[in-house]
């Protein structure tokens, strides 16, 4: 503020100018009057003022005084001044400056405004400012004298004022520190720049100002106080790096000293320390600083945090490091640390900071804060810490050094702290790093013993869960030091004793990867029931751990587990899942009488008192978490608009997992090892959610789409940064929420797809795209679609998963999944444009884009054989968030981008023709968007024009119609396996080889279980009979010229037959009546095209007999019904006499039927097991019971082959009644046929034991039926012979030398049945028959047959077999034993007994103690 004189200056000229002109004669008389009254009446240093405003009047006086400048007018006035005191002009001007602005900086009005000038504080300090920069334009101003001159004032400068005087260039910031005391400037600097820091909380206009000087200040300090020396510049000054040095390290440790102490700060006090931060923005230096200084100043301040005050021992580390987390750190550390990491590389942070762990004594707090801090928020940093561990445990290991290792061991528990999506679970690292004999102690003794030391000296202070990894996943240790491992243990659950933690009260599936105190029982019980409770929802089995623990854990199955599952509650009226699992529980007698009736009676009465008052509702929880969730979501979709803060993005992603994990409660962490080491159950049909755990997935769900819709508004995908995939990266890390997650996208897409909106389907589209990119942080997905899905109960990967969601029907269902899916490959091509195409197959699906290739040609005519490309995914991008979007036209400008289609040109993507076939049978044509011609349409150019002309490699048919055909044939059963094939009758097909198709389906089966491949092969070979009953008829059969010649092959079929459809036959030697039909039908059909169609169907049928005489046995057991089908097509077509073999087949038939009814002679021409056939069908279907043994006497002489293959398939009806009751073959009647049979054999004494040994072993006579036979009645052939011993008559033992070695052998393949698990009916299937039978005359009279074993089991069958060996060997004559030989190392092997008894009468001695006269018969 002026002076008075300095007013009167003002007004005199102001004055003079207005009234008058100048009455002086020159322009010196005026200088002297001036210089006069100055010397009377002015202040010489308010004069610096004033000058700017006189010489301005003066020039608007007149021209006459323009020459009067303002340079020239001070310079006089101080000369004037300085010769009359006797001091230089230079001196005189410096001192009269620091004069004024002393008196400026005291006119504050406020303390509070000491950093900051006020505005006519500013004004007032520019005018000076101006003259003084006048002065030093005409050397009448010392520099180095203003700069001592400011030191003596009697309070110093304000920091703002010395600003502006760097700022102006009157003198630089570093000339004053130099000229001053170094301590007293250091308090100075640092008492002001902890005002101004504190100012900067006022106004804008302070905060702009107190930005501005910080970073000049700053600028300077660097520039000084981290001057790299291998610059070569000569320092300038002396004190300078000193005190900037100083500053810099006295405002550190201001900031660090809070760090501590944050909740006791005053909040005023935390905002200023954090505006002191902002010295470390790199941007503020730019060029004014050297690269290397601020490298060097960066890396000084990083050190010089993590070795503040360490005072801190490893013991309080170990203990205290889990509220070190990056969310419980304070702000501040974590905000410096994230500013000093953006000088640095990820991969630069660690090694510096393993040099201070090498070279420097550390505060842990600082270490471990810092170590999450680089987790969080460099996504590299989990793979170079990763090398950072396994470099400190083999440096520990080599010299066997404690601290490397407690560093590696911290630094690993603290990674983990931040959760699997940013580094793996301490669980894993600890097996990793020691579960295997590879691992680093493994090596030798000394290092095994160096490891438990180590971790016993850790147990006095580790906390629970570190303890229970230790126990769960021990360290490898080779047996013979199994006592080490013993003696830590021991050690280690003492420990957990004294914190009051029993392992035995570990919870089934407790969290051993989680760092927070362990739960009580109570609480991890009531998470056990739950995980018991959605594994048993899924399997429908009581879970594993649950049967252990009630056996091996009684103490806390039955005082913490059995309590949670059965809390008293209102239930339901239909049971629920819980019911359902108490119930079963109870039927294991796992749950006491007593303690299931007590559950019983409180939930009664929790239901009376329900009743009572109806208005009582359960306290709802505290929404508070829940509520502090969703505002650091919205604090995170301002980050994520505003490209600028990205950075701040993975710290506030930070915030949110911690704030989830407080809403999720235990479930996000106590839960993790379960569902980390275990599949994820999702119930795809009816997907169930918690009504929490909908919400919290709703939440989040809600804030990805809103922030991709918020973000794209102003940037496209490529440029939006990593913060959605970060986002979801999170979300993945909380392993609990994944099942509510995936089931509420069940909901979502599976169940509610077509109603979602466009900005939904973007947004779950978008998120499915990052699900994918974070598939290694999602377990395998056991996902169950019901019996009626394509997929029941499949292990799925999660890009599998998104294909099963995706199901395409109807119209509705197709628009959606084309919108979802171009939304998704539109979303991948924009946000990852520079990536390859092998980098994108690992982010999408290949499916969705399989789907497309589906959906867009079939939607757009265009699509079909498009040539044009565009290149500009950003533009589809955009186009999708329009309103107004029509899906068909957003999918074919997709399918129009050069880059998609490069896309499709990748063998993964690539949709197969096969796959194309699926994905049409699944579209319910009645619902179709396409007409029926408009389909026809699109069948045509798919098949013909698009598949049937494509090489293979790209999923075509290489012109080949034939594997085209063979191709729709694999797809129908596949398709068939899923669904009902309601439309197999109709298909056409033209195949001239089908059967050998399917049969090559069946050769490249993968194998599997033995059980699950049998069953398998039976379902695929029942549709495999579907199929081929479903084509034309003709298609059975191959015509081709043999010759002059056209004649039939059938060899393909009847290979088939042989080795695939006849194990599908119940009968056992007979195919079913549709397959036998159809090749009858295509055989006289196909006949048309030979010369001689008789001729052409005889032939054929004379191959049967020796190539598949099963054919004839089907033509014979279904005769009755297709003689007159046969007879009427072949009238149909031709109107001659039936073809010479038919004709035969008719006579067959006429003579069984006259022998049984009319007692003609029953003829014996032709083959005899055809004739045999005949007379066995006839007896089966009409003969009345007891007029066989009548018709058995009849039979002429010669007739030992009619017998034996009458035997057969007495035998084969036999074994049909034992395995498939429900075929209409009674057991009893087959039985009595049997042995009526073989009394006739008996009576005739004719051989028969050979028919039970294959063509190998025993006579190739028998090779036809045993052909004809499937593979498991040929298996099950012991079971029938053991069946008959009722009618073995007492002279087979002396006649058939060759009995014993058939009766042992059937033995053995009947204990050999039993061991393997194969074939044996079951208990249900044997029931008593009571036979009425004699028995006088039988070898087994006093013996026990399988026929008589009541409800007889497998093991009640080789019982009864046994005991009738046992009873058989003694009365065998010495000739029976010669070929025994060979069987009696593999009856040793399975029935030592009966090996032994063969062994002893196969003696020649011991066959003579044999009395001949004992009355066994």
């Amino acid at each position: 503020m002026a002076g008075a004189g300095g007013g009167a200056l003002r007004e005199l000229l102001a004055g003079r100018a207005r009234k008058r002109k100048s009455t002086f004669g020159s322009t010196a008389e005026l200088r002297a009057a001036v210089l006069s009254l100055l010397d009377r009446h002015q202040n010489l240093s308010d004069l610096l003022l004033e000058v700017e405003g006189s010489a301005k009047l003066a020039g608007e006086g007149g021209r006459e005084h323009q020459e009067l400048s303002s340079e020239s007018f001070i310079v006089s006035v101080l000369q004037e001044q300085a010769s009359r005191l006797g001091v230089p002009t230079a001196v005189l001007a410096a001192k009269n400056a620091v004069t004024k602005i002393e008196q400026i900086c005291q006119c504050s009005v406020s303390p509070s405004q000491a950093p900051l000038l006020n505005l006519d504080q500013r004004e007032s300090l520019s005018c000076l400012l101006r003259t003084v920069k006048d002065l030093l334009e005409n050397n009448v101003f010392s520099r180095s004298h203003f700069c001592q001159e400011i030191w003596k004032m009697k309070d110093l400068p304000v920091l703002e004022a010395v600003w502006h005087l760097h700022r102006n260039g009157i003198t630089g910031l570093g000339e004053l520190l130099e000229s001053a005391d170094g301590r007293a400037v250091e308090e100075w600097l640092c008492s002001s720049l902890c005002a101004l820091c504190e100012r900067a909380e006022g106004s804008p206009q302070d905060a702009e100002h107190a930005g501005r000087v910080l970073s000049d200040f700053a600028i300077v300090f660097l520039q000084n106080g981290f001057q790299p020396s291998e610059l070569g510049r000569k320092l300038e000054f002396k004190k300078v790096p000193h005190i900037c040095h100083a500053v810099l390290q006295r405002m550190l440790t201001w900031v660090l000293d809070a760090v501590g102490k944050e909740k006791e700060e005053d909040v005023s006090t935390l905002q200023a320390m954090r505006f002191w931060l902002n010295v470390f923005d790199v941007s503020i230096y730019k060029s004014a600083v050297h690269p290397d200084s601020l490298q060097q100043f960066f890396r000084h301040t990083l050190t010089e945090v993590l070795t503040y005050n360490p005072l801190l021992k490893v013991s309080d580390a170990i203990h205290k490091q889990r509220e070190w987390s990056f969310t419980r750190t304070c702000s501040l550390l974590t905000t410096l640390y994230r500013k000093l990491f953006v000088a640095f590389s990820a991969k630069e942070s660690i090694c510096q900071l393993q040099r201070v762990l090498e070279t420097h004594e550390v505060n842990w707090q600082h270490v471990l804060s810092c170590v999450s801090t680089l987790v969080v928020c460099h996504a590299e940093a989990e793979l170079l810490f990763k090398d950072l561990l396994s470099h400190l445990l083999i440096k520990a290991f080599e010299n066997y050094d404690m601290e490397n290792m407690i560093t590696a061991f911290l630094i690993a528990r603290q990674a983990a702290l931040e959760g699997p999506a940013v580094f793996m679970p301490y669980s894993e690292w600890f097996k990793a790093s020691f579960g295997n004999a590879s691992s680093h102690h493994g090596s030798s003794k000394k290092a095994l013993v160096f490891l438990f030391e180590f971790l016993s000296e850790l147990v006095p202070f580790e906390v629970a869960p570190y303890l229970k990894v230790h126990i769960m996943y021990p360290p490898f240790v080779p047996t013979k030091h199994r006592s080490v491992l013993l003696e830590y243990i021991t050690l280690a659950k003492t420990r957990l004793a004294d914190l009051k933690v029993a392992i035995e009260d570990m919870g089934l599936y407790e969290d051993l990867s989680s760092t927070h105190n362990s739960v009580q029982p109570q609480g991890q019980a009531l998470r056990d029931v739950e995980k018991a409770l959605q594994i048993f929802e899924n399997t429908r089995k009581i879970p594993t751990s649950v049967i252990e623990a009630s056996i091996f854990r009684r103490p806390y199955y039955t005082s913490w587990f059995l309590p949670a599952l059965l809390r008293p509650r209102v239930l339901p009226k239909a049971p629920d899942t819980r019911m359902a699992f108490i119930d079963s529980l109870k039927r294991a007698d796992k749950i006491p009488s007593n303690l299931y009736s007590t559950y019983i009676q409180a939930c009664r009465a929790r239901k009376e008192k329900m009743l009572q008052d109806e208005s009582k509702v359960e306290p709802s929880h505290s929404k508070e978490p829940a509520e502090q969730l969703k505002a650091e979501l919205d604090a995170l979709r301002v980050l994520i608009v505003d490209q600028a803060k990205h950075e701040d993005v993975p710290a506030q992603i930070a915030v949110i997992s911690d704030r989830l994990s407080n809403v999720l409660g235990h479930n996000s962490d106590e839960n993790e090892a379960a569902i980390l080491n275990s599949r994820i159950q999702v119930n795809v049909f009816d997907p169930q959610l918690e009504p929490c755990h909908q919400s919290v997935v709703d939440l989040l769900l809600t804030s990805f789409c809103q922030n991709l819709i918020a973000a794209s508004y102003f940037n496209p995908p490529d440029r939006q940064g990593p913060c959605l995939s970060l986002f979801v990266k999170m979300i993945c890390g909380h392993r609990s929420l994944i099942p509510a997650l995936l089931g509420r996208l069940c909901q979502l897409i599976y169940h509610q797809g077509p109603s979602l909106n466009d900005a939904h389907i973007l947004g779950l589209a978008a998120f499915m795209i990052h699900l994918c990119e974070s598939r290694s942080l999602i377990p395998e997905i056991e996902a169950d679609f019901g019996i009626s899905q394509p997929v029941a109960e499949k292990v799925l990967s999660i890009s599998e998963f998104w294909s099963c969601l995706l199901v395409c029907r109807t119209e509705e269902s197709l628009s959606f999944c084309t919108r979802f899916c171009t939304a998704a490959v539109s979303y991948l091509l924009c946000k990852f444009s520079s990536f390859s195409c092998d980098d994108l197959c690992a982010l999408v699906p290949p499916s969705l884009v399989k789907k497309l290739q589906y959906f867009v040609p079939r939607l757009s005519l265009e699509a079909r054989g498009i040539t044009s490309k565009e290149d500009k995914a950003d533009l589809v991008w955009s186009s999708l968030t329009c309103p107004s979007l029509n899906y068909r036209r957003a999918s074919l400008c997709l399918w129009k981008q050069a880059r998609f289609q490069e896309l499709l040109k990748e063998k993964a993507f690539q949709l197969s023709f096969k796959e194309w076939l699926l994905l049409e049978l699944e579209m319910y044509p009645e619902k179709d968007v396409l007409s029926a011609s408009e389909r026809q349409d699109f069948h045509y150019w798919a098949i013909y024009q698009w598949y049937l002309p494509a090489p293979s490699a790209s999923g075509g048919c290489d012109g080949d119609l034939e594997k085209a055909c063979g191709i729709i044939i694999d797809c129908i059963l596949d398709f068939s396996q899923r669904l009902d094939l309601g439309s197999c009758g109709q298909l056409k097909s033209v195949s001239p080889d089908i059967h050998c198709k399917l049969q090559e389906r069946l050769k490249d089966r993968h194998r599997g279980s033995a059980l699950g491949e049998q069953l398998w092969r039976q379902q695929e070979l029942l549709l495999h009979r579907r199929i081929l009953v479903g084509l034309p008829a003709s298609t059975l059969i191959v015509t081709c010229r043999k010759g002059k010649k056209t004649v039939l092959d059938c060899e393909d079929f009847f290979h088939y037959v042989n080795s695939e459809l006849k194990n599908i036959s119940s009968r056992g030697y007979a195919l079913s009546y549709g397959i036998t039909a159809h090749f009858f039908r295509g055989l006289l059909n196909a006949s048309l095209d030979c010369e001689e169609s008789a001729e052409g169907v005889n032939d054929v049928l004379t191959t049967c007999q020796t190539k598949c005489p099963i054919v004839l046995f089907s033509a014979v057991l279904w005769w009755p019904r297709l003689e007159p089908l046969l007879c009427s097509q072949w009238k149909r077509l031709f109107g001659a006499p039936l073809p010479e073999e038919l004709e035969r087949l008719r006579e067959y038939q006429s003579s069984a039927m006259g022998f049984l009814s009319s007692g003609r002679v029953f003829p014996l021409s032709g083959p005899p097991w055809i004739s045999a056939a005949f007379l066995h069908c006839t007896v089966q279907q009409q003969s009345p019971r007891g007029r066989e043994r009548n018709a058995l006497k009849r039979l002429g002489t010669d007739t030992e082959q009619l017998l034996v293959s009458l035997l057969f398939f007495s035998l084969m009806d036999l074994i049909s009644a034992k395995i498939a009751p429900k075929e209409g073959v009674d057991f009893q009647t087959s039985l009595e046929w049997a042995l009526e049979i073989l009394q006739c054999l008996e009576e005739r004494g004719i051989s028969w034991p050979l028919l039970f040994l294959s063509a190998e072993e025993g006579s190739r006579k028998y090779s036809v039926l045993h052909s004809a036979a499937s593979d498991r009645h040929s298996r099950l052939l012991p079971v029938a012979f053991y069946s008959l011993t009722p009618g073995f008559h007492h002279k087979l033992l002396t006649r058939e030398h060759v009995f014993l070695y058939v009766a042992l052998n059937l033995y053995i393949q009947l204990l050999q049945l039993f061991v393997e698990g194969k074939d044996l009916p079951q208990p249900e299937q044997f029931r008593r028959q009571g036979l009425g039978l004699e028995s006088d005359t039988a070898l087994g009279y006093d013996l026990p047959c399988l026929c008589c074993v009541p409800q007889a089991d497998p093991l009640e069958v080789i019982s009864a077999a046994r005991r009738f060996l046992l009873g058989a060997i003694p009365r065998c004559p010495a000739k029976s034993f010669g070929n025994v030989g060979l069987l009696l190392e593999a009856c040793e092997k399975l029935d030592p007994e009966v090996g032994a008894a063969l062994q002893h009468f196969s003696q020649p001695a011991a066959a003579m103690e044999v009395d001949e006269e004992l009355f066994l018969f």
